[in-house]
């Protein structure tokens, strides 16, 4: 049976761990060449290791526009073709409107948004000039609903959900899809900063389990079931959507604080 996504030609940024690694792994096992990136190139090789398959690894800093330019010139130069990115590199800055500066919210913007928006528009000539693709970008669930003295994140976060929409919209007609999803907590080391603050995993899991209706963490390899769902496709009618990862969460009116 052919697998999901067999010999498509995919890039994923910010493969080198965490949820980034598992949809890399997730891909590469559907059958895609994937082009695992990672602004730690060891970090990225691992991952491609890992993922096994047609997996390769390549070094990108997404603050760094020439950069991701290149990387997709080169990609296709290659391959001939881009079927699916995955724009999955994330910053959280923590902090309320007094407790930022704007250096801050900029460098968060810059990864979060500019960064996606960059990636976007380097592909898209390429994927309009043979017939299709798709793009899945990562959100958060923090950007579909407010929180506490979480202003840089959800500020870019929510941007990141309405460019997506607004991109599907303008190139649907090319037929190329533009998605995104939006996960909550999900055990990878982005919570790192959140176990050391309240002293411990047993303390930073009694408050998921408090604020998750699920009562859990999401797995890196469950949002990676979801990406793979949304780039075949078996989600071929789908274009401008921000799936909602997140066990119930946002249901429950949103967290204090997310991941």
């Amino acid at each position: 049976m052919t697998s999901l996504l067999e010999n498509r030609i995919a890039i994923v940024t910010a493969a080198g761990s965490g949820i980034g690694r598992a949809v890399a792994a997730a891909m590469a096992r559907e059958g895609a060449v994937v082009i695992a990136t990672d602004r730690d190139g060891a970090a990225a090789a691992e991952s491609a290791r890992l993922a096994g398959g047609k997996a390769v690894a390549a070094t990108l800093d997404v603050a760094d526009e020439a950069a991701i330019a290149a990387l997709i010139e080169n990609v296709h130069a290659k391959y001939g073709r881009i079927d699916i990115l995955h724009n999955h590199a994330g910053l959280q800055v923590a902090g309320g409107l007094e407790e930022i500066d704007g250096g801050q919210l900029d460098r968060s913007w810059a990864i979060n948004v500019h960064a996606q928006f960059a990636a976007c528009r380097a592909v898209m000539p390429i994927m309009k000039q043979q017939g299709g693709g798709v793009i899945l970008n990562t959100a958060s669930n923090a950007g579909v609903f407010l929180d506490k003295g979480m202003l840089a994140y959800i500020t870019t976060k929510s941007a990141v959900i309405t460019m997506t929409k607004q991109i599907a919209l303008d190139y649907a007609r090319f037929g190329i899809r533009v998605n995104a999803i939006c996960p909550g907590w999900v055990d990878t080391a982005f919570n790192d900063p959140y176990t050391a603050q309240l002293g411990g995993r047993g303390a930073l899991e009694k408050v998921v389990s408090g604020m998750v209706p699920m009562g859990r963490f999401g797995q890196p390899g469950e949002i990676a079931e979801a990406a793979v769902f949304l780039v075949s496709d078996r989600s071929s009618y789908i274009t401008g959507h921000a799936l909602v990862i997140d066990g119930g969460e946002c249901l429950a009116g949103g967290a204090n604080s997310t991941p």
